[in-house]
Parts: C-alpha cells; sequence; structure tokens
C-alpha cells in the first residue's frame, strides 16, 4: 500500500509538474499591446466600457486569433508608445503609427496596413483652397505631440508658430475657437472627427497635398523577428480574405 501511495503521489506531482509547465507556455503567448486613447476611430477610449477599442484593436485581434497567440490592449500615449515597447512594457504598438525611416532605427514594423499621411483643417468659414505650407505662410499653426509632422512643420520656415498639442481634439478646438488659423494631424482620424459632427465650425482642406505620407503599420522590439514573422504571416492572410478592408469599412476609414 505504501508503494502504491508512493506511486500516485508520484504521479500526482508530475501531473502538476506538467500543468504548471503548460500554464506557463499559455502565459507566454499573451503579448501586451500598446494602443491610444485618442485615435479616433484606429484607437480609443470607450469611456461605457473603459477599454480601448478601434480599428487597430479590431486589427490586432484578428492578428492573434490567426497566429495562435492571445493580447491584452493597455491604454498608451502616443508619443511614450516607443518607449513603453522598448523597455518592454508593452510587446506590440497597434495604433495609427506610420512605419518611418527614424522609426524603424529604434524598433521592426510589420508590413504595411493602411496608407497615411498628415491633412489639414482650418475654420469652416475659411474657403482657400490651401495645397501646401507656404499657403499658410505666417500663420500660427498647431500639431499633435510625438507626430512625424512636428519636423516639417519647424523646419519649413513658414510659420509665425508651431504649437504642440496632446491630442487632435485640443487642436480642433483651438481651430474651432480662432486660437490657431490651421491645425496638422492625421488625416483619417481628422476626417472622422469631422463626420462625427462635433466641430461644425471647422472642414478638412481637400486641396491639401500630404507632405508626410507613409503606411500604418504593427510595432515589434528588433530582437522580436518570431513574433514580426507570425504578425506577417496573419496579416497577409487577413488582407487575401479581405478583413483589412471589411474593417476600413466597419471604421469609416477612408
Amino acid at each position: 500500500m505504501k508503494i502504491h501511495a508512493w506511486k500516485k503521489a508520484l504521479a500526482a506531482g508530475a501531473l502538476a509538474a506538467g500543468l504548471a509547465v503548460a500554464g506557463t507556455a499559455t502565459a507566454e503567448t499573451i503579448y501586451k499591446v500598446g494602443s491610444t486613447p485618442t485615435g479616433i476611430p484606429f484607437t480609443f477610449l470607450d469611456i461605457e466600457t473603459n477599454s480601448i477599442q478601434g480599428m487597430m484593436v479590431d486589427l490586432i485581434d484578428l492578428v492573434a486569433k490567426e497566429a495562435g497567440f492571445e493580447v491584452e490592449v493597455e491604454a498608451t500615449p502616443f508619443s511614450s508608445l516607443i518607449p513603453a515597447l522598448t523597455s518592454n512594457k508593452i510587446d506590440i504598438i497597434s495604433a495609427a503609427m506610420i512605419a518611418t525611416d527614424e522609426r524603424e532605427e529604434v524598433i521592426d514594423f510589420s508590413d504595411p496596413v493602411f496608407p497615411y499621411g498628415e491633412g489639414l483643417v482650418v475654420a469652416a468659414d475659411d474657403q482657400k483652397e490651401y495645397k501646401s505650407f507656404d499657403d499658410l505662410e505666417g500663420a500660427v499653426v498647431g500639431v499633435q505631440v510625438g507626430t512625424i509632422y512636428i519636423e516639417p512643420l519647424q523646419q519649413s520656415g513658414a510659420f509665425q508658430e508651431v504649437r504642440i498639442y496632446d491630442s487632435l481634439a485640443d487642436i480642433l478646438r483651438d481651430v474651432n475657437l480662432g486660437r490657431i488659423k490651421a491645425g496638422f494631424g492625421d488625416k483619417p482620424i481628422l476626417a472622422y472627427q469631422l463626420s462625427q459632427g462635433k466641430y461644425p465650425d471647422v472642414r478638412l482642406v481637400q486641396s491639401y497635398e500630404s507632405v508626410v505620407a507613409g503606411p500604418v503599420a504593427l510595432g515589434v522590439r528588433q530582437e522580436d523577428d518570431e513574433l514580426l514573422s507570425k504578425i506577417n504571416e496573419a496579416l497577409a492572410k487577413l488582407k487575401a480574405a479581405g478583413e483589412i478592408d471589411r474593417l476600413a469599412k466597419k471604421w469609416n476609414v477612408k
């Protein structure tokens, strides 16, 4: 009886150890995803559920399902996304972030997800058809902190002042109130926010030609080659199946 009991205990111990290992393996497949709370419709804070929602959240959920891992989405300010990734606070960036050469010196990007560029907003009663920075020479303009639009605006020499704002909502508010002549920001996000009717006295300038354009992509640490490969394989399958186009239509992204 003692030998039998010892064998049972040994078997139970082995089972427990196996479960512990399995639990560890499962935990290793959960990646923390950084998404911004102010990038509607790509990412935004849903106050009803107190969770981050949007096209890029839906996308990373589909990628995770296709690639066989799980994700936990965490609200992360745009300017903190790359520092949070490189310091291991998050594992993936899924937001309205353009893949640029400068950013690729620090992190790796997935294959392109969606084409992107900056848009220009002015007061609705300003009907001038602006096409470039030079058309706003001497003006006070606004741009969002952490975006790739800041440096080109500052270096152009066209503006009296380039003010840095925490969010596009702040820029739209100040254009609406006449505190700044114009605002620059992610064109799809500006278009979406204006389509909601919250800023009736602001318009998106359709004649404006983007200076800084590139694709939105998912970001990972440079050493995470295996994760990047899984993400790219999943993206390819989702694109082929029309899922990314479906998400763009769902979130009215143009």
